[in-house]
Parts: structure tokens; sequence; C-alpha cells
């Protein structure tokens, strides 16, 4: 067995799509309940990764949480929500989307039961303390869990957000 080679840049460009993808076609990224900015930025580079794009609440701080995780430097798949996230939501809903929120229900599937998304779909993440609200829960067609053995509750919610991404891009 030989060891493993690294690839180069030129090789990894070689395999990747060749230009930006078109919004809205498939999968959405929305943390419309942030705490921090941070986390916001790693969704952001995550959504680049999965070719996906992200959807964020107008809150006066978000702009530059943005800008400071644009580790990429060029123009990212970014959508803005207005205060009234219900109307957002049932608008995509009309539109045939899936929604599928990140939180611990008494339903909620876990992570390596999540089918990979077919249609477009919402991915929806809560505030980092208290998760997905009710106006989000009362519309989303199915919950997801992340299964833990350690002894907190949940995950950062970039990196519970990022999971899921993945998942649902038929990435892992």
């Amino acid at each position: 067995m030989s060891a493993p080679r690294l690839r180069s840049r030129a090789d990894l460009r070689r395999q990747r799509r060749r230009g930006t993808h078109s919004c809205w076609d498939h999968l959405i990224a929305a943390p419309l309940w942030p705490k921090y900015g941070v986390n916001l930025g790693t969704l952001l580079r995550t959504c680049d990764a999965v070719g996906a794009c992200l959807a964020v609440p107008r809150l006066p701080w978000v702009p530059e949480a943005l800008a400071q995780g644009n580790t990429l430097r060029r123009p990212s798949c970014v959508h803005w929500v207005g205060r009234d996230v219900g109307a957002w939501l049932d608008g995509h809903r009309a539109t045939g989307s899936m929604v599928v929120a990140v939180e611990l229900t008494d339903e909620s599937v876990r992570l390596a039961d999540l089918p990979v998304a077919r249609q477009r779909t919402v991915m929806l993440l809560g505030h980092e303390q208290s998760g997905v609200p009710p106006e989000g829960l009362d519309r989303a067609d199915l919950a997801v869990e992340i299964p833990m053995v350690g002894t907190g509750h949940s995950l950062n919610v970039a990196v519970a957000g990022s999971l899921v991404l993945y998942r649902l891009a038929g990435l892992v």
C-alpha cells in the first residue's frame, strides 16, 4: 500500500465546479436567529464548499460578520431576510421548498438517516441558546438531530450547520 499523495491546487481546481452556482437552486442555509457573527462567517465558507446559499436576517452587525467571514474574498451567495421570518418561510414552502430544522425534537431524525436534498431545501438553524423558535419549527417539514456522546447538549451553530449542509448536499 502506498502513502497518500497530496493533490495540488491545480488538481483540486480541475475537479471542482467551473464557475459560481445559481442562487436558490437547491440548498439554502438559514441561520435566522444568530447570536455570534463568527458563526455566520463559518457558514458562509461552508455554503461555498457545498454549493449552497446563505440567508441571513437584516441585523446591523450581520454585514460586518459576513465580510470578516468571507475568507475567499469574492462575492458569495447571500440573501437577506426581513423581519417577518414566518412569511419568508411560507413563501419558500409555497414554491415547493422543503424546510429542515436542525433541532432536538421528539420527531427528529438522526443525521445519518437524513436523506440527501432532492428538491430545494431550506436548512433552519436557531439561536445558540434557545434553538429554533416556534415560528420556525411550526413551518419545518422535518427536524434533524446530531447525536452526541459527550456531556454537551448541542454543537456550535456553525459546526452543526456545516455537518447538516454536507449531508443534505450528498457530500458525506
